[in-house]
Order: structure tokens, then C-alpha cells, then sequence
């Protein structure tokens, strides 16, 4: 070969070697690098989504302790018991709020509306001005109320030495902490609430109690069970809650030592100033006495609506930064792997292209050497040029007509990407579907879970009471006359209370609860729900019309069926507060897979928000605040889809709302 063709040969050889390393030594690092960014980001959003859903279920339940602490004082102000005490006076009285306490308070008093102390548990108990409180003055004026408080020392004091004690927590000096020169924390946070009662002389007065949340370890350590159960974790993680009043740790499962809690340590002064100053929730990593945690803070409030302390849950990081990293390496040694093998093997491939270039270099240097006739216009030739060239007046026309084929093939494969986009799209839409059915039906598996629990431990207390009010009227006979009233009220209470955990459980596990089917005529069941929702319509001066033209009969249990009626005609009552017309009627309707009917409730009144509709089938979801349990809708849901049916709501704010009810035919 000519020393010049080797000149020219060597560039083109150094290209092909750059084009064939190029991908696997430029194009797929920068490619992989992205990647990991991506999925590092990615990840670490994954773990902020967790703590934020760890934070969502201690919020609740410390909610649900609040509500819990407020009803046990209203059923206590509002209980017979009570009334006999405060009718009774002196040590009666006395002893029925010492006996709560012992129970579950931390302090109880009843107060009168010019501040009065009437009585207290324990014994002479009682703020030093309890009309300072929000809560007592709500009470006061007839609304009950549940807040959270920060008494301060001489309070607690005044209420009780033991209390003071509890709460008194000596600070621990900890690093990134707001500067302080306080030695202690003799404040107290409390649960506070306070309901409205009436004195036998007429007088209103207040019912307040509290619990003490410095110390209170039960409370965090339930938190800590519930929002990081057994496995939940990754190995050598561990999840944490904490309780803080202002910035202090006052009741945390966080341990200084394997077996010292970090009680009286503080919070980094940027969590402070996010949550405490500007009242921001706090989703991060941050420094939780020795290590590091994926982080949740949310602002407490107390009742004069300053944010007094905050709520934590959180998790170690250092397990799933090893995770983390474990990973990176893996794939890079993979990228690595990969490399070496496939490297040879372009360079192999490469070289047999090197072959070819070096012939047609050749021929290339005749033409360059003066050969003009070495062009595609020669009609034959035996070199490789010559073949070249008259192949490629060839494959030009090839091509020519191929161009043809392939835009005629390009416009047909649009075409089919067109179709078959429009088919992914569809079972794009199928898979979310059944995405959000799976999460669902996980909810309802987990909310069955905690029902059966609740139901069984609630059926053990109400069994003892019923047996014993049964035990008490056969013992009494004729002498329970003057309080067969009170008697027969918590009969009637404790039937209430079975009805609740029945319809929980038949919420939770409806296959389990199911009622028999039987054939039955609508407008017979609309007929027997009347007297119960009767009291109800005279009450509201809601006008009542029904219209029958259905001819077909349901196969489904009448009771179930006449649960969902009176549950849509309460609800149509209650959107009528001022009065209003319900509609029910009924008629036959193929719309489902066969025959079938329709029912309708309708009611002109204040209709349901854009923004809620979507919800309202939700499991425990109302807008009824403390009179509903927000299962009446999703309960009804559940027993018509049961039976092959579907319950469909259309609404208009402010003119109404129409529940449509299918269900199929009885065979």
C-alpha cells in the first residue's frame, strides 16, 4: 500500500474506533449517570412520601385521643350517675370525680360560671383562674370543647403536687439546639377539655378534666407501634415519635442510652424555626439526638391558637442509605462488567470493516491518480470500484422505488402506532383501574382488621352490662319501678351500642354479614322505612311524594334493602334543614347487564360540592362533623354492589341531590 493510502486509511480506521467505543464508553456512562440521579432523587422522594404517611396516622391518632378525652367528660356530665352526685352534693359528688380520675384523668373539677369551685378530684384541685381557659369559657356558654394546653408550673401545682412532679423534666444539653439558659421544664402539656352541665339550682356550670401528656409514655409508644409495625422497617432501622412542648422532648421513645429515654433533650433550632416560627410541617432528614432520621414534624396548637409543641415521627436513615449505595455499586459493577466483554468484541467487529475501507482505498487512489474513466457511467469493469459503481446505479433505482414502498409503509405504520397507542391508552386506563381497586381494597382489609378488634373488645364490656342490668331487673322485680326509666334508658343505650359494632362489622366484612335474599317489591319496602323516617319529615316540614310504576321484583334481603333507603331518606332530610320537597319513585330499567330497576331518592336540598362528590362512598368519610360516622353512604354502596347493583349520586349545589339506585331483577 502507497505510504500516502496508509495516511488517509489510519483516520478512518481511528473513527470507526471512535464510532464503535462511543456508545458503550460515552453515550452509556452519561446515560447511566442520569439514571441514577434519577432514581437517587426518586428514592429520596420515596422515603419522604413514608414518613409524610407515618406523621398522617400519629396526627390521628392524637386527634383520636383529644376526641376520646372529650366524649368521656360529655358522657360523664351527661350520665344519671352524674345527676344523682350533683344533686346529692358533698362527698357523693366527690367521690364519683375521684373515681375518674382514678380511671383515666389526671384531674377533674366542676366549676360555675362566676368561677366557683364546686368540686374537684383530687381534693381541693383546681386552676387558680379557670375562666382563663378558652375551653371552660366555651363550656361556660353551652359548647363543649377538647383543646390542647400548656399549664404553667403553679398550675399544675394547684391541681395537683404529683402532677407538678411529672411534668417537671430536667433539660438536656444537646447539640444544634436553640441557645437556652433554662436548667428545666416545669411546664405542663395537657389534654384539655371541659363540657357544659347544669346545676340543680339552674346555674350553668363547667365539667372540666385534662390528662397529662409530659411523661405520658403509653400514648407515644402506641403511636410508635402503630405507625412502624413489626417488618415494616428494613433491618437495623428503627422508627421513633416524639411529643415535644415548645422544643422539648417530653414524652419520646428516641433513646439517649439502650435504656434512657432522651426525655428533656430539644430539637435542632432550623426545625424550631420551621415548625414552631413560621408553622410549617417539616419533611426531611434531620439530626435527632445521635443520628440521623428521615423526619416529620407537625405543629401543635394549644386553645389560644399559638403553636405551643410539636408532634414526630421518624426513622433511622442509615439503613436505607446503605441500600442506597448498595445499589450504586452493584450497578456500576454491572456497567463495568458489561463494558469488558462487549468492548472486544466491537474492536473485533470494527477490524473486519478496516478490510473493506483498505481495498476500496485502492481503487480511490486509481481515480485520484489520474483514472477518470473509474466512474459509475462505465458499463463494465472488473475492479472493485467498477462493481461499486455499477451496483450503485442499480441500487439507485432500488432505492428510488423502495422510497416509494416506504412511504406508503410509513403512512400504514402510522396508522397501526396510532391504533395501538389508543389500545395502550385503554389498558393504561384498565391497569390504573385496577390500581386504585388493589389500594382499596387493602384499605378495607386493614380497616377490617382494626374493626373485628374494636368490635370484640367493645361486645365484652357491653355482654357484662347487659347481663348485669338483666341480672339487676330480676333481682330488683317491683322495686326497680322507680328507675325502670333509667333502667330501660341504658337497655336501650347498650342496643344502640350493638347496632354500631354490627353495622361496623358489616361494613368491614359484609360477606360475613350478608342477609339472606329473597324476592321482594320496592315500593312495599319504601312503604315500611316511612314510619321510621315519619318523626323525622313532621319534624323538618318536608313534603313527602312517591311514585310506583316498577312492575318487577329484586332479589336482595329486605332489611338490607330498607338500611339503604332510610340511610338515603335521613341523609335527603338532614340537606333540608329549612324544608323541602323529597321524592322517592321507582321503575323498570334494562340499563344494567339485563332486567332490572331503578329507584330514586330526591330532595331540593343544599346538593353536594363539586369537590367532595368523589368521595362521598369513601369509608368514614362526612361532612356531618359529630353526627355521623361517615360509613351510612359507603355501607349502602357496598350492599347494592353486592347484590349485582350499582348506587350513582347527581347533585347541583344549592338545588338539590338525587341518589339513583339499579338493582337487577329477582330470578
Amino acid at each position: 500500500m502507497p505510504e500516502r493510502s496508509q495516511r488517509a486509511a489510519r483516520p478512518v480506521r481511528q473513527r470507526l474506533l471512535a464510532i464503535a467505543l462511543l456508545p458503550m464508553l460515552v453515550i452509556m456512562p452519561v446515560l447511566l449517570g442520569i439514571g441514577v440521579f434519577y432514581w437517587n432523587a426518586r428514592y429520596d422522594d420515596m422515603l419522604i412520601a413514608k414518613v409524610n404517611g407515618d406523621l398522617t396516622i400519629a396526627h390521628q391518632y392524637f386527634v383520636q385521643i383529644l376526641d376520646n378525652t372529650g366524649e368521656h367528660i360529655r358522657a360523664l356530665g351527661a350520665s344519671v350517675d352524674f345527676r344523682d352526685a350533683l344533686r346529692d352534693g358533698g362527698e357523693t359528688l366527690q367521690a364519683l370525680l375521684r373515681q375518674q380520675t382514678d380511671a383515666r384523668l389526671d384531674f377533674l373539677y366542676l366549676v360555675s360560671a362566676d368561677g366557683e369551685l364546686i368540686a374537684a378530684s383530687p381534693a381541693g384541685a383546681g386552676p387558680p383562674d379557670p375562666l382563663h381557659w378558652p375551653v371552660v369559657r366555651d363550656a361556660l356558654s353551652g359548647r363543649a370543647g377538647t383543646q390542647v394546653d400548656i399549664f404553667p408550673g403553679e398550675v399544675l401545682q394547684a391541681l395537683s403536687t404529683s402532677l407538678a412532679t411529672r411534668a417537671q423534666i430536667e433539660l438536656v444539653p444537646t447539640a444544634n439546639a436553640t441557645p437556652s439558659d433554662r436548667s428545666s421544664e416545669t411546664r405542663g402539656m395537657v389534654i384539655h377539655s371541659s363540657s357544659p352541665v347544669r346545676l340543680p339550682d339552674g346555674r350553668m356550670a363547667a365539667l372540666t378534666g385534662g390528662m397529662l401528656l409530659n411523661r405520658n409514655l403509653g400514648i407515644i409508644d402506641t403511636i410508635n407501634e402503630l405507625v412502624y409495625q413489626s417488618a415494616g422497617l428494613p433491618e437495623g432501622s428503627q422508627g421513633t415519635a416524639t411529643l415535644f412542648l415548645d422544643d422539648v422532648r417530653i414524652s419520646t421513645n428516641v433513646r439517649l442510652f439502650e435504656d434512657r429515654r432522651a426525655l428533656g433533650t430539644r430539637v435542632s433550632a432550623r426545625v424550631r424555626d420551621a415548625v414552631l416560627g413560621a408553622g410549617e410541617t417539616w419533611l426531611d432528614r434531620a439530626f435527632v439526638v445521635n443520628d440521623w432520621y428521615i423526619s416529620a414534624y407537625e405543629p401543635v396548637l394549644d386553645s389560644f391558637g399559638k403553636h405551643v409543641g410539636m408532634i414526630y415521627v421518624g426513622f433511622l436513615e442509615a439503613p436505607f442509605r446503605k441500600i442506597k449505595y448498595a445499589t450504586l455499586a452493584m450497578t456500576i459493577l454491572a456497567f463495568v462488567l458489561a463494558a469488558a466483554v462487549t468492548i472486544p468484541v466491537l474492536l473485533r467487529r470494527a477490524r473486519e470493516i478496516f478490510l473493506p475501507l483498505e481495498l476500496m482505498n485502492r481503487t480511490i487512489s486509481r481515480v485520484e491518480s489520474g483514472d477518470f474513466s473509474a466512474r459509475t457511467a462505465i458499463a463494465s469493469g472488473e475492479d472493485e470500484i467498477t462493481r461499486v459503481a455499477q451496483h450503485l446505479d442499480d441500487l439507485l433505482d432500488q432505492v428510488q422505488a423502495r422510497n416509494r414502498e416506504l412511504q406508503l409503509a410509513a403512512e400504514t405504520l402510522n396508522d397501526r402506532v396510532e391504533a395501538r397507542t389508543r389500545e395502550l391508552r385503554e389498558a393504561n386506563a384498565r391497569l390504573e383501574l385496577a390500581t386504585r381497586q388493589l389500594i382499596v381494597s387493602e384499605k378495607l382489609a386493614a380497616i377490617g382488621e382494626i374493626t373485628a378488634g374494636m368490635a370484640h373488645e367493645i361486645n365484652n364490656p357491653v355482654a357484662v352490662m347487659q347481663g348485669n342490668l338483666d341480672l339487676l331487673r330480676s333481682t330488683l322485680g317491683a322495686a326497680a319501678g322507680p328507675v325502670s326509666q333509667e333502667i330501660d334508658l341504658i337497655d336501650e343505650q347498650l342496643h344502640r351500642i350493638n347496632l354500631i359494632v354490627t353495622r361496623l362489622l358489616q361494613f368491614a366484612r359484609p360477606e360475613e354479614y350478608a342477609g339472606y335474599v329473597e324476592s321482594v317489591e320496592p315500593a312495599e319496602v319504601v312503604r315500611d322505612c316511612l314510619p321510621l323516617v315519619q318523626h323525622l319529615l313532621k319534624k323538618s316540614g318536608i313534603r313527602f311524594e312517591q311514585t310506583h310504576t316498577a312492575t318487577r321484583r329484586v332479589a336482595m334481603n329486605r332489611t338490607e334493602l330498607q338500611q339503604v333507603l332510610v340511610n338515603l331518606i335521613v341523609n335527603a332530610i338532614h340537606a333540608m334543614p329549612d324544608g323541602g320537597v323529597l321524592r322517592i319513585s321507582d321503575e323498570d330499567s334494562d340499563c344494567g347487564a339485563g332486567a332490572g330497576l331503578l329507584i330514586r331518592v330526591s330532595d331540593t336540598g343544599v346538593g353536594i360540592p363539586t369537590e367532595i362528590r368523589s368521595r362521598i362512598f369513601d369509608p368514614f368519610f362526612t361532612t356531618k362533623k359529630e353526627a355521623g360516622t361517615g360509613l351510612g353512604l359507603s355501607l349502602s354502596h357496598t350492599l347494592i354492589k353486592r347484590q349485582g347493583g350499582h348506587l350513582c349520586v347527581d347533585s347541583e349545589a344549592g338545588k338539590g341531590s338525587t341518589f339513583t339506585l339499579y338493582l337487577p331483577q329477582a330470578g
